[in-house]
């Protein structure tokens, strides 16, 4: 038996995007494994780009803005769901944290961290009483680089474990986050001056080498299995070392030698 576990089990992957996402690698480590992964993306748009890269799943559209109608689509026993969902209007360029917009804050708290809720709630049915619910945060809810979603995402760190007491009432469903160091992925290149805190935490992790997508996908996937039954209402930090490496001598130095 292989260590995962996950062989015949199913899973609901939400948010795959493109084939660097979180989500892409992650159910297909899950499928590598033998299990089966059904598809929710947030719009029309989106269909084609799953279904080509995961030619004969079940994919079906699922707007978190304004759909309430989960459970029904699915419509079938899950051993666990993934939400890597997350939105933030920068089309205008970075702005002073001071002047973010009500109404882009507002959105984007609902795609990036409410519809954990409301997605959940919708799948009570169809959960298994073990199952796993698993989303994607990021390793510092505090790097104000990060603009308005980290306000956001530190929102979504402190809902799993609200989330995890809601479902011990009634389950042994578990809820936890994997908070992610920074990642090459289409979603985070529209972050305004990404690229540059990309290669910083690059420069910060203890190997020297950025974190891969394929690392975060692992523990996702970890998180998924009956092997990790002990860990609940938790954010796994994931980011290769860099959280502890704020003063690392060879980054001060080269700093240093600017000044």
């Amino acid at each position: 038996m292989n260590f995962l576990d996950v062989a015949g089990r199913t899973f609901l992957i939400s948010g795959v995007a493109n084939k660097k996402s979180v989500a892409f690698f992650t159910a297909r480590t899950l499928i590598e494994h033998g299990a089966t992964c059904l598809f929710s993306v947030q719009s029309e748009a989106h269909l084609p780009a799953v279904t080509k890269l995961f030619p004969g799943s079940e994919c079906f559209v699922f707007d978190v803005e304004k759909d309430r109608d989960l459970g029904a689509k699915v419509a079938r026993p899950l051993d666990g769901f993934v939400h890597s969902l997350a939105f933030a209007n920068f089309s205008e360029g970075p702005k002073p944290f001071l002047e973010t917009k009500r109404e882009d804050y507002l959105q984007a708290a609902q795609i990036s961290c409410f519809s954990l809720v409301e997605m959940s709630h919708q799948l009570r049915e169809c959960l298994v009483p073990t199952a796993s619910i698993v989303t994607i945060s990021i390793s510092n809810t505090r790097a104000t680089s990060y603009g308005y979603l980290g306000p956001i995402k530190a929102m979504l760190d402190a809902t799993v474990p609200y989330l995890a007491k809601s479902f011990s009432d009634f389950s042994r469903i578990r809820v936890n986050a994997v908070g992610a160091g920074p990642l090459k992925t289409s979603a985070s290149a529209g972050i305004p001056d990404y690229i540059d805190n990309y290669l910083f935490a690059e420069a910060l992790t203890l190997r020297r080498a950025a974190l891969e997508t394929q690392e975060v996908a692992n523990t996702v996937c970890f998180l998924l299995s009956p092997k990790s039954s002990g860990i609940n209402a938790t954010t796994v930090l994931v980011d290769a070392g860099m959280s502890c490496n704020t003063f690392d001598q060879a980054v001060v130095k080269t700093f240093a030698k600017k000044i």
